[in-house]
């Protein structure tokens, strides 16, 4: 049963993100996909998937995505975030990872739990 993913990744984890979704291209086209703009826009442009893009995370991306959580319409978010750098829109970044607590959304933060993650759909299959 195909489930609704949420990707997103600071500009320091794009090629991660990139990385990881063309590693795992078979697993993901199996669902629907969601992304913050820049990095829903590299990551199709490298794999192919098929994700509908939103606003970029400085822009709105990261609101628009928590506001789909609070609306149970996401079930899964990888979101590769970097730690070591300040984020000018840090606030709508606490505001996402609190949504994914509130409405118990797996959240994973970097590839070996998003690793995890995938691993786990994979045995629900």
């Amino acid at each position: 049963m195909p489930v609704n993913i949420a990707l997103i990744a600071h500009d320091k984890k794009k090629a991660a993100m990139i990385e990881f979704c063309m590693t795992h291209k078979e697993t993901l086209a199996n669902h629907h996909l969601i992304a913050t703009g820049t990095t829903g826009k590299q990551v199709r442009e490298a794999t192919n998937l098929s994700i509908r893009p939103f606003k970029s995370g400085p822009m709105g991306g990261d609101q628009e995505i928590g506001a789909r959580i609070a609306q149970g319409k996401v079930d899964i978010v990888f979101f590769f975030r970097d730690p070591l750098t300040a984020q000018p829109h840090e606030p709508d970044v606490s505001a996402l990872f609190r949504l994914s607590d509130v409405y118990e959304i797996p959240l994973a933060t970097n590839i070996k739990t998003a690793e995890m993650l995938i691993q786990a759909m994979k045995s629900d299959s």
